[in-house]
């Protein structure tokens, strides 16, 4: 009785459907109409499209020549780079070392993927004080080591300063715990008979994490570096809360797409698709490069 529910169609349909409807009308058609609206000429949040612009493609020709649009190209092209050796990288060294604890290993799970069930607004605000100018965490620390002198209240200005890094530090510490998650779910699924026969056969520790490990890990490193890219595109929420409206130096993708919406939406419906654009070619680069004929499906 049970099995025959899956051969009947109708029982499909009557689940499909509605997310197909739901996805259809939240998710492809506005995406569709961030499409058009690219080509008018819309000024104001609300407003219609009062015309198509002349030439229709003028919003895509203004986003290579506009200064501040390409600051946030090339500093999400960094933030890029940062999310996969930061968040990824450190998410492998930790999964491998927490994989290898016999005990405890619960307690190393919950305090690394933590700060990712905190919201991105209240780490900014978090890390605003942390990187504070006047009396920060940071500059008390350097002070207290002696590295800056506390008798001239020598201070540095983290934002003016190192902007790049105050912004990639809290992005960085607060998505490795997910990527964390998602390999150690793939090393539990590699057979301990495997590491068994390589010692047997003289392999070191390190051997076994290079020539058995990382190649049976591959399609959860693959996930974890097309979802850091993506990722990487789109983040909003902690950079624009640590730099409200930006900085000049400071723009990425979507804050800078954020700060146009409101008062120039056709050009920021164009940023849109060129990130959906890049994000989606970025994403079979990155699956190409870790395609192989045998992969092993953990």
């Amino acid at each position: 009785m049970g099995a025959k529910i899956y051969q009947n169609k109708k029982y499909i349909a009557f689940f499909l459907i509605p997310a197909f409807v739901f996805m259809l009308i939240f998710l492809y058609y506005p995406f569709i109409q961030n499409i058009i609206n690219s080509f008018q000429h819309i000024k104001y949040m609300g407003t219609a499209a009062d015309k198509w612009n002349a030439p229709f493609y003028k919003n895509y020709l203004e986003i290579f020549k506009d200064p501040k649009m390409l600051i946030a190209l090339k500093n999400t092209g960094i933030m890029i780079i940062a999310t996969i050796v930061g968040e990824v990288g450190l998410a492998i060294v930790l999964s491998l070392l927490v994989s290898n604890i016999k005990k405890g290993a619960g307690f190393f799970r919950v305090v690394y993927f933590f700060p990712i069930v905190i919201s991105a607004t209240a780490l900014g605000l978090l890390f605003n004080l942390v990187f504070l100018y006047d009396k920060g965490m940071i500059n008390q620390l350097l002070q207290l080591i002696g590295v800056l002198d506390a008798g001239k209240n020598e201070l540095i200005d983290w934002k003016a300063t190192h902007p790049m890094f105050t912004m990639l530090v809290p992005v960085i510490w607060q998505y490795v715990g997910f990527y964390f998650i998602i390999l150690l779910t793939g090393l539990s699924g590699i057979p301990e008979d495997l590491y068994e026969a390589a010692e047997i056969d003289g392999a070191s520790k390190l051997q076994q994490v290079r020539y058995v490990t990382l190649p049976l890990l591959r399609n959860s490193i693959c996930t974890c570096v097309v979802l850091a890219v993506t990722g990487a595109l789109k983040v909003f929420d902690l950079p624009w809360t640590m730099f409200v409206n930006g900085m000049s130096n400071t723009w990425l993708t979507g804050t800078y797409m954020y700060s146009k919406v409101y008062v120039d939406v056709d050009y920021s419906s164009a940023i849109a698709v060129v990130i959906v654009i890049i994000g989606v070619v970025l994403s079979v680069v990155v699956n190409q490069i870790f395609k192989t004929n045998d992969d092993y499906d953990v």
